[in-house]
């Protein structure tokens, strides 16, 4: 009996897979950016959501990774080949003429809070601050006390009255400290697409880190402004934001100095 050649036993590529490595390549080709994003954990109701909001300023797919793998490689488009060497599995594909970075932050703005559950990674410090809840005292005293946090009735109904960090970033979420989070309508983990890297077309690059968190940077910098006007004054450094500041230090230190030579002058008038 004929054996049949390894040439004879491949099997034809289907049509539907040719026509999305053109759709990508035509994409490829006129789109600035090209950038991958996770979907993990994206309910279809949110992607078709996003998808919506995102029209017109960017096309969304999402592709089988060996189809993208086949669009990149056909592309010979230089940079663009480090993504085959990045994609881990199964992604979304967003071609936009928007910047890298102004795209990323879109991507994490459209981002909404849900739900922790046992197992999760904490993204930052999940604190809970002094105060009252509508929690009924019973079972929920000694919930909340296990997770660290010093609680009393107040008008029926408990408060923390010590807050606590019960989960630091990047360590698991353990399941009493996710029930104690959900009772208290603490959301701290993000659902959307989350940006994991980017080709820029018009620079030859790719980008990683690029998740853009603009409240973030925005609540640092104004903390690093609170503290450079004192660290102005500090260093005696005069603009007209602490020249007014400086008069006052200088009026201060001529008050004490005068003081102090008075009450030498006394002294020594005293003693003669």
């Amino acid at each position: 009996m004929k054996k049949q050649s390894p040439k004879e036993r491949i099997k034809p590529v289907p049509e539907f897979k040719k026509a999305q490595v053109d759709e990508i390549l035509k994409k490829l080709k006129h789109s600035r950016t090209i950038l991958v994003a996770s979907t993990k954990g994206l309910p279809a109701s949110q992607f078709q959501k996003i998808k919506s909001d995102l029209r017109g300023r960017a096309d969304i797919m999402v592709i089988k990774k060996s189809i993208l793998l086949r669009a990149i490689t056909l592309s010979e488009k230089g940079m663009l080949q480090q993504f085959k060497e990045k994609v881990k599995s199964d992604c979304a594909l967003i071609f936009s003429d928007i910047d890298t970075f102004e795209l990323s932050a879109l991507l994490t703005e459209s981002q909404s809070s849900t739900k922790a559950k046992a197992g999760d990674i904490a993204p930052e410090d999940i604190n809970v601050e002094s105060g009252p809840t509508e929690l009924i005292p019973g079972p929920a005293i000694s919930e909340l006390s296990s997770v660290g946090l010093k609680v009393a009735v107040e008008g029926g109904k408990l408060a923390v009255k010590i807050g606590a960090t019960i989960v630091k970033k990047g360590e698991a979420i353990k399941e009493n400290v996710a029930s104690v989070m959900s009772k208290l309508k603490i959301n701290p983990m993000k659902v959307g697409f989350i940006p994991l890297f980017s080709y820029d077309s018009k620079s030859d690059m790719v980008y990683e880190e690029i998740k853009i968190d603009k409240k973030g940077v925005f609540d640092e910098l104004k903390h690093s402004i609170s503290k450079s006007l004192g660290f102005a004054i500090h260093l005696g450094y005069a603009t007209k934001e602490t020249i007014s500041f400086l008069i006052s230090k200088a009026s201060m230190h001529e008050k004490v100095l005068e003081s102090k030579i008075n009450a030498s002058g006394g002294s020594e008038n005293a003693s003669s």
